[in-house]
């Protein structure tokens, strides 16, 4: 892939993906900063489309964007309310100075460094071999995984779930006397 769009492609996807990593630092909501952060995996999966590497692209979106996010999402609502809002700490300012830092130093290190350009061509589509062999030979456990990982979201729940307490049961582990 060559040509103008996909230079302007590729910084539309950069900016996307750092601004929401930056409004992830920023979010004192965690279900907003998980927002945010599927919205960056999502940023970084265009920028593996315009590298010419669509079944990372495609890994990117499946795996993080939708199973971490959403995992992320359930763990954050099977917690108590209390714990969702991020609480401010002593140690969020020398972090960010030490992140500054350390951009700086990336960034330095970037720019001083000569990039040699190899003259090659694009990669190889592999997305489509790939999900015919998911769909063809692979498809049984391929639906193994789904129904174990399925099966883990259930139990999950079963285990933070609160049981309502039952009328006239004080909850003290009385003995009858039978």
């Amino acid at each position: 892939m060559s040509g103008a769009g996909v230079v302007v492609a590729f910084w539309v996807f950069a900016a996307l993906s750092i601004g929401a990593a930056l409004y992830i630092v920023a979010a004192r909501n965690l279900v907003h900063a998980v927002l945010a952060l599927i919205l960056s995996f999502v940023g970084v999966a265009g920028l593996f489309i315009t590298l010419s590497a669509d079944f990372v692209a495609v890994a990117q979106v499946l795996v993080y964007a939708g199973a971490i996010g959403v995992l992320t999402i359930f763990a954050i609502m099977l917690t108590p309310r209390a714990g969702r809002e991020n609480a401010n700490s002593p140690l969020f300012w020398p972090a960010t100075v030490l992140a500054v830092l350390l951009f700086g130093v990336i960034a330095i290190a970037a720019l001083a460094t000569a990039w040699p350009v190899q003259g090659r061509a694009g990669f190889d589509t592999t997305a489509a071999a790939i999900g015919a062999a998911i769909l063809g030979r692979y498809a049984l456990p391929f639906e193994v995984v789904s129904v174990v990982l399925l099966a883990a979201l259930i139990g999950a729940i079963v285990l933070v779930r609160t049981d309502p307490p039952t009328p006239g049961a004080s909850g003290q582990g009385e003995l009858s006397d039978a």
